[in-house]
């Protein structure tokens, strides 16, 4: 009798265990998936946007379902209908119009994309107004960091080695300043670059939790590694790492034992950083407008004059210097070498002279190390025409160089240098190290424009 009690004892165990099976989660998706397909579209037609994308993660089945352009045509236009103030692209209005009939003939997916088109486009309406208020300070939009931050916009970094493989990394950490951010993607272990690829990336606000949420990507740089390699300047360095400058706006740091590189760096000025961020595609950076000042055939120094500057030195710990300097100018007579001066500081009055709230360090860090580069920075530069608009905008790392020390009946320290140079023009600004204060000093300060950027920009011919 005992066999047969132990038979039977087994049999209702196996029974109470294939009971428990069909309460599991996975056994209920297995349920679901044998419904017809009929009542799963009915079911899925009560989720809105993001539940839908978060379903299409499941499985080949319910990607397919909740991709089906009936349930987000039903969506697009309910958004349209329930937000009036949105305005939609031609596109949309005429698909909108043609939805009833034409829906099966468009390509698959098609009021998918449009509806996260749609969205993005409101939401870019709603929040681009708040980027007219300018600040007096700066000259530049005073909300934009809150708009990127409220429009999901980030960067990223795709790394290419020298076999074809790709990544793509989210930045370590980030430091706005008040005119311009700075980027650092460190920890990754990158060897043997080939290319590296800058994008910024606007999501669309889902709810989604633990998913990556849709969004367009725009080129902002593509480097090429191999060749920039070659004319890298390096800028500083310390104990661990070495910096070098592959453009401006962009540093590496170098393992000094190892010659891979620790991390990438990346600066970016606030001057269209919405558009280049977003209006571009993954293969073509966005086309800034060319915008030309009004045409002037009377004054005869038109475009040498009425210039606004503000000038930020910050690194990822804190801000060293900002100062503005309204109406600068030069004299006709003052181009030389196919540049207009425009002096900031002028060496020989004191009262001009600026004190720096701290040392110029470049603090870095990389997963479990870290240091700090000294005499080396983030320069943030702004110049606004006569007309208050950004004729020329430096997001960049930069150096200072000890200079000789000229003979200075006002200062007996040691003299350095900040010079930048790039194709629209160049940044000199000369600082002493004052030993009893322990501060340094700005004793000159001048910016420097082509003389071919300001004949475009002017129509002038000097």
């Amino acid at each position: 009798m005992a066999a047969p009690k132990a038979e039977l004892s087994r049999m209702r165990a196996v029974r109470t265990s294939k009971r428990a099976d069909k309460s599991s989660p996975a056994s209920t998706l297995n349920l679901m998936q044998r419904l017809p397909s009929e009542i799963l579209m009915k079911i899925l037609s009560y989720l809105d946007a993001g539940a839908l994308f978060s379903i299409s993660h499941i499985n080949k089945l319910f990607f397919q379902l909740a991709n089906d352009d009936a349930l987000w045509s039903k969506i697009y236009t309910a958004g349209l209908i329930k937000n009036k103030k949105r305005e939609p692209i031609c596109v949309d209005e005429l698909l909108l119009k043609t939805a009833a009939t034409e829906v099966q003939d468009r390509a698959a997916g098609c009021w998918r994309r449009l509806h996260f088109t749609s969205v993005a486009a409101y939401e870019m309406n709603k929040w681009k107004s708040h980027l007219r208020a300018i600040s007096l300070h700066t000259g530049m939009p005073s909300q934009t960091e809150r708009v990127l931050r409220n429009l999901h916009v980030s960067w990223e970094l795709t790394v290419s080695d020298q076999s074809g493989r790709q990544c793509t990394h989210e930045p370590s950490w980030s430091r706005f300043c008040e005119t311009s951010v700075t980027l650092c993607w460190g920890g990754g272990g990158y060897q043997q670059i080939s290319t590296l690829q800058l994008h910024g990336v606007r999501r669309i606000a889902l709810n989604c939790p633990g998913l990556k949420k849709p969004g367009r990507r725009s080129l902002m740089a593509k480097l090429d590694m191999e060749a920039l390699a070659e004319r890298a300047q390096v800028i500083g360095h310390d104990r661990l790492v070495e910096l070098k400058l592959l453009q401006p706006g962009i540093v590496i740091g170098v393992w000094r034992d190892q010659s891979s590189v620790a991390f990438v760096m990346v600066t970016l000025h606030f001057h269209r950083l919405l558009e280049r961020s977003s209006q571009g595609s993954s293969d073509c950076p966005y086309v800034e407008p060319i915008i030309k000042s009004p045409h002037d055939d009377i004054d005869p120094e038109y475009g040498l004059h009425g210039y606004q500057l503000h000038i930020v030195l910050y690194n990822s710990v804190c801000t060293i210097m900002s100062r503005s300097f309204p109406q600068i100018f030069c004299r006709r007579t003052q181009i030389s070498d196919g540049l207009i001066q425009l002096p900031a500081i002028s060496s020989t009055i004191i009262s001009q002279h600026t004190p720096l709230s701290s040392r110029i360090n470049l603090p870095w860090r990389c997963e479990a190390l870290q240091g700090a580069v000294k005499n080396c920075c983030i320069m943030s530069l702004t110049l606004l025409d006569e007309f208050k608009t950004p004729f020329w905008c430096v997001g960049s790392p930069v150096s200072m160089e000890r200079q000789k020390t000229p003979v200075s009946y006002d200062y007996d320290g040691e003299h350095f240098l900040i010079h930048y140079c790039d194709s629209d023009g160049e940044v000199k600004m000369k600082l002493v190290w004052m030993k009893e204060q322990k501060q340094f000093f700005v004793i000159s300060l001048v910016v420097s424009v082509s003389v071919c950027k300001v004949n475009k920009h002017f129509n002038r011919n000097y």
